[in-house]
């Protein structure tokens, strides 16, 4: 009630404010971005709390008016003319020199920061200016291809946006049914793993006994959800995402649950991509379950592998030879999973590319090639299965020939599974993903010796 009150007194005091700004100042009309470059160097240079905000708030509003070469020239402007004072900072470092201390490190440190990371400050006093700033990074990310200019501009929102949003500040709610609509349309709008078609669908994931949806928000995008996890509670470990979808399957009572299964983590807000908020979630809703169902023994994902087709499509890395190659072209037919035969025959050549394709593969800058497999093994999972005809729907084949895998996640070796990933670039990978592996060495062998 109080953060709600202060909320509305701040948004009153700006909106006055910027009544008598506008009042004094030029029209609106023929906007552009040289015009709201002008309003950004008035921010800057200090006035009284509640025109500052007031001024904010204007510049928000009018980059929103700006077209797409408009928004580009202004983040060019940014990038280009809002850098450090270089006279102050050819002074700190000059006296750095002389005689270094504390003092003049933290002389430097400050003389150092580029000028638009206070303008975003200020902008971010403006009412709803943190929900602004991140559609601002959204359209940055959108026009930085092909365009290293921006790179600086980019690093200094994320810089910013990565304090705003740490860990801190971020509060985990249930999703129910009784969660309001608003919210609900946005995880039906946001699902990126497995579309939720509509409302019924959306009910039978969240509302059964067996089923949990767990987000975080902030307290500056209230209704909206920055990431948001779907669980399903289960007597096994699961193979297939069909079987957890099915619309007339039968829940599983919670005093039989063993297993919580991470199936579908998205992400909403375009523009904090890079701030990683999924591992905190995995670990907070984990520690939430084990305080409401105490028999949960075991945490795993059932995960999608959407690098996988295009490795094996356009790769240079891909160890198979011209027959295999040939049966592989069979995966492009839509209904190839229905002749028994050749499934069998594909089985036989995927999954231990499938192993491969984690363990050994590498991006040219040396990561790990599949998004999803980084997230995970990034957070100190273990690569657990591989799952052969785990998805079978149209995204499914498309993207991994049906192959899904199962992270599991076990408490007492995160950490440990986290640094040797980190530090060594290690895999923690079970007995059985290994084996999948040696059963590739010895086909390249004999690829090699025929």
């Amino acid at each position: 009630m109080a953060n709600a009150f202060f909320s509305d007194l701040l948004a009153t005091i700006s909106e006055r404010g910027r009544t008598l700004l506008r009042r004094a100042g030029p029209s609106d009309d023929g906007q552009d971005a040289s015009e709201l470059i002008e309003l950004c160097e008035a921010l800057l240079s200090g006035r009284g709390e509640a025109s500052g905000t007031a001024m904010a708030r204007d510049v928000l509003d009018r980059y929103h008016d700006l077209d797409t070469a408009g928004r580009l020239s202004f983040f060019e402007t940014l990038a280009r003319d809002f850098g450090p004072e270089r006279e102050k900072l050819s002074q700190a470092i000059e006296s750095w020199r002389n005689q270094p201390n504390d003092s003049d490190a933290s002389d430097l440190h400050f003389a150092s920061e580029p000028r638009r990371q206070e303008l975003i400050r200020r902008l971010n006093r403006a009412p709803g200016g943190t929900s602004d700033l991140v559609a601002m990074r959204a359209d940055l990310l959108s026009l930085m291809k092909g365009n290293k200019d921006l790179a600086a501009l980019d690093r200094d929102m994320v810089h910013l946006l990565s304090s705003w949003f740490n860990r801190g500040f971020l509060v985990l709610r249930r999703i129910d049914w009784s969660t309001p609509a608003n919210i609900l349309e946005q995880i039906i709008r946001y699902e990126a793993v497995h579309e939720i078609r509509d409302w019924n669908d959306l009910r039978r994931r969240i509302d059964p006994v067996d089923r949990r949806c767990y987000a975080f928000f902030h307290p500056q995008l209230n209704d909206e959800p920055l990431i948001f996890v779907e669980v399903a509670l289960t007597e096994a470990i699961p193979t297939a995402i069909a079987p957890l979808l099915a619309a007339e399957r039968q829940p599983v009572p919670v005093e039989r649950a063993r297993t919580a299964v991470f199936y579908s983590i998205s992400n909403t807000q375009k523009g904090l991509g890079g701030i990683s908020f999924g591992s905190f979630l995995i670990k907070q809703v984990v520690e939430e379950l084990r305080r409401e169902l105490p028999k949960l023994d075991t945490f795993i994902t059932l995960s999608p592998v959407p690098g996988f087709m295009q490795w094996l499509k356009k790769a240079g890395d891909v160890p198979v030879s011209d027959d295999e190659r040939t049966l592989l072209e069979a995966l492009d037919r839509p209904d190839w999973f229905e002749n028994a035969e050749l499934t069998a025959q594909l089985r036989a050549v995927v999954e231990p590319l499938a192993a491969y394709y984690f363990l050994k593969a590498r991006t040219p800058k040396g990561r790990l090639v599949d998004s999803v497999a980084r997230f995970h093994i990034g957070n100190g999972a273990r690569l657990e299965k591989i799952n052969w005809l785990g998805d079978l729907s149209p995204k499914g084949l498309r993207e991994s020939a049906g192959v899904m895998v199962n992270y599991l996640y076990r408490l007492e070796d995160i950490e440990k599974n986290h640094e040797a990933y980190a530090n060594q670039g290690e895999i923690a990978a079970s007995s059985a993903v290994k084996k999948l592996l040696r059963t590739e060495g010895r086909r390249l062998l004999d690829m090699r010796l025929s």
